[in-house]
């Protein structure tokens, strides 16, 4: 499996961006994908996921309300919705897929990560 992860960019503060990630190959395997971003220097931040049976999210306390995560299983596509960023927000942001239900707040869980995609937040 592969995924790849778009969309980033430079956005002000209080804008929106969406982030797309496109898995492609045996992608019947994936049972979960997730958003994580990163900043340098400091751990990966677990963000928010998507179950691919039913479409069922989890998220990180520090986006809830302001990032949603949908997925388009016609594309193979799960997308990021952010609102209202903030410079906090600043960092390269990976997709990850689980092949099967285990702790999704952990990296270790994650066979198939995605390259990053920058998003900068001015203020």
């Amino acid at each position: 499996v592969q995924l790849q992860a778009s969309g980033g960019g430079l956005v002000q503060a209080r804008g929106s961006l969406r982030l797309s990630c496109t898995a492609s190959g045996h992608t019947f395997t994936v049972y979960l994908t997730a958003w994580w971003r990163q900043v340098p220097g400091k751990e990966r931040e677990f963000l928010g996921g998507i179950r691919w049976t039913d479409g069922s999210t989890w998220y990180a306390d520090s986006v809830q309300g302001r990032f949603t995560i949908s997925k388009d299983d016609a594309l193979n596509t799960i997308y990021l919705q952010m609102n209202n960023l903030k410079p906090e927000d600043t960092a390269a942001y990976f997709c990850a897929g689980v092949d099967g239900v285990l702790p999704i707040r952990l990296t270790t869980s994650y066979k198939y990560w995605g390259q990053g995609t920058q998003v900068t937040v001015s203020s």
